[in-house]
């Protein structure tokens, strides 16, 4: 029997795939459950369409991420920040710090989980971190650690 799935089954299959199963298991578990529906063509071709439509959002999520992250390749943050005789901070900068500082200059919102740091900075000057606008979309970002006047 052709069934679809309403939610993710652990051990057959993820929600909205359509499946072979035995008559048996679908009557006497996935139907009174409410985990599956029989598919019938009209049921198939609503879940194609669903599909479709989720491909084509996911698409458009994608190239705003793109676009953002170009804009946010071109800026760079400058962060003034306390710090003694040749350029040695008292602490080192967060990427909180990095953060609060992008939304300030550019505003521009981004998650401080978004942002990676090879290493900790811990003296003046130019570094280059990673933001990751969207899942599998890294750009690289300039910051510019300056002296507090």
């Amino acid at each position: 029997m052709k069934v679809i799935l309403l939610q993710d089954v652990p051990g057959t299959g993820k929600k909205n795939q359509v499946l072979s199963v035995s008559d048996g298991f679908a009557r006497n578990y996935l139907l009174p459950r409410k985990w599956a529906v029989e598919a019938g063509e009209s049921a198939v071709k609503e879940i194609e369409r669903k599909q479709e439509a989720e491909r084509k959002l996911e698409a458009e999520r994608r190239a705003q991420a793109e676009k953002m992250g170009e804009e946010l390749r071109k800026k760079t943050v400058v962060l003034p920040v306390k710090c003694g005789e040749k350029g040695r901070l008292y602490g080192s900068v967060t990427v909180q710090e990095i953060a609060a500082a992008l939304e300030k200059q550019h505003g521009v919102t981004l998650d401080k989980r978004k942002l990676e740091l090879s290493e900790p900075i811990r003296t003046t000057g130019e570094y280059e971190l990673q933001v990751t606008v969207y899942s599998g979309i890294k750009v690289p970002m300039k910051v510019s650690i300056v002296p507090a006047q």
